[in-house]
């Protein structure tokens, strides 16, 4: 039996949070997953079913006595906006209460453009995916915007590559926050992708998992009990600013040999280069021309397959550092790094982890490629503002159980 614990604000998060792990539950169970009484668990999903978080959804199987009504969240009820801020542009998507994407959308901008003027579009396009999809907007729980490095809610974005300097200290949840007149949730971007597979099932059966994110940087986020970890700020889970060669590259972070500098997407592409493969060096970003180095090792190029596999070694070695000090049971790969190349990636992964010590000690770490790897910053955004605004702050998957089957439909 499970108390509201620390993590849940209330019988109320407890309970929603109880109803999102499971899928669909009945009264009784959610009663013993909970630990709350029957009284109170009656209470607050009669109040839920009226506001129209929750429906009925039908009847689990009789066992002899009354048949259990069973419950679900009501998936078009609410939902989130998400915002990932890159060099190249911004990814935005809509995000329902079940955590599916319902709208998306894509901006590309260069360098000088204003943060202001960037910060204006995307209200202008979060309204537009809501019209897009007919939801009335005071459905819209707020906006949650993500960006790769160190980020404070005051403050924006601390510290950040060369391409992003003209949004350091921009204050984005504030400008934010004033031009959409809606809450506004700031965070890491491969903290929230981590979140974002607690909302959309691809954390499902882990207690404790590690989101290691590849774009045009490294990093990752870590979920223990449903509480994503963030040390004293925003900045937790830099692994690819973990140094792996004393005397490698210099990394635009002020040191030399992190495992971004020697082995990220920037240094796959500037190895080809060196090494004489065809990769257009204008017109593209850093993935796109990461893109056309994979495209010519599954193509059988031998210098393009031994720079990727290189790269792969080293960011398994990021792996398994993250899952040694982590101790966590599942590790997914996501980031569109992982979504143009998680197949060459993951057998370099799962070999380092499988003869790691750790290894020994237990079932072992699972290690997946995320089905939302190419936009997993943004759904993670998302999510975080269905966390903060129905599951605040910290909170617990409580209900560790399969979802009961529906036999009989019932009106809704």
């Amino acid at each position: 039996m499970h108390g509201i614990g620390p993590g849940h604000a209330n019988a109320r998060s407890t309970i929603i949070d109880a109803i999102r792990a499971a899928g669909v539950v009945s009264r009784t169970r959610l009663v013993a997953a909970t630990g709350l009484t029957g009284a109170t668990v009656s209470k607050e999903v009669r109040a839920l079913l009226d506001e129209g978080l929750v429906v009925e959804t039908g009847n689990a199987p009789s066992t002899g006595g009354r048949s259990q009504v069973l419950l679900e969240l009501e998936q078009s009820s609410r939902y989130a906006a998400g915002l990932h801020l890159d060099h190249d542009g911004v990814t935005a998507v809509l995000l329902d209460l079940g955590g599916a994407v319902v709208a998306e959308q894509r901006v590309r901008w260069t360098s000088e453009v204003a943060p202001q003027s960037v910060v204006d579009t995307m209200v202008v396009r979060v309204h537009a995916m809501l019209d897009g999809i007919r939801a009335p907007r005071d459905r819209l729980l707020g906006i949650g915007v993500v960006s790769p490095g160190p980020m404070t809610p005051g403050e924006g974005i601390v510290m950040s590559r060369p391409a992003m300097r003209g949004w350091v200290r921009f204050p984005l949840a504030e400008r934010l926050r004033q031009a959409s007149h809606l809450p506004v949730v700031v965070d890491n971007d491969a903290t929230a992708s981590a979140v974002g597979e607690l909302w959309t099932g691809g954390a499902r059966g882990s207690t404790a998992f590690a989101a290691l994110y590849m774009a045009t940087g490294i990093g990752s986020g870590t979920v223990v009990d449903g509480v994503p970890y963030r040390g004293a700020s925003l900045s937790v889970g830099e692994i690819g600013h973990v140094c792996v060669e004393l005397d490698g590259p210099e990394c635009w972070c002020g040191n030399s040999g992190c495992i971004e500098a020697v082995a990220g997407p920037g240094a796959v592409v500037a190895e080809a280069r060196a090494a004489g493969l065809q990769v257009r060096d204008s017109g593209l970003t850093v993935v796109e021309a990461f893109a056309e180095v994979v495209k010519l090792a599954r193509r059988g190029d031998r210098t393009a397959k031994r720079i990727v596999q290189r790269s792969a070694e080293h960011l398994a070695v990021a792996a398994q550092t993250l899952c040694s000090l982590m101790a966590v049971d599942l590790l997914l790969l996501t980031g569109t790094g992982f979504d143009i190349a998680g197949d060459l990636y993951l057998p370099a992964v799962r070999e380092r982890l499988a003869r790691s010590f750790a290894a020994h000690e237990g079932p072992g770490v699972r290690v997946e490629v995320s089905r939302h790897a190419q936009r997993s910053p943004a759904v993670g955004a998302a999510a975080l503002v269905l966390q903060e605004s129905l599951v605040p702050r910290q909170f617990n998957t409580l209900l560790a159980i399969e979802p009961d089957t529906v036999v009989v439909p019932s009106a809704r």
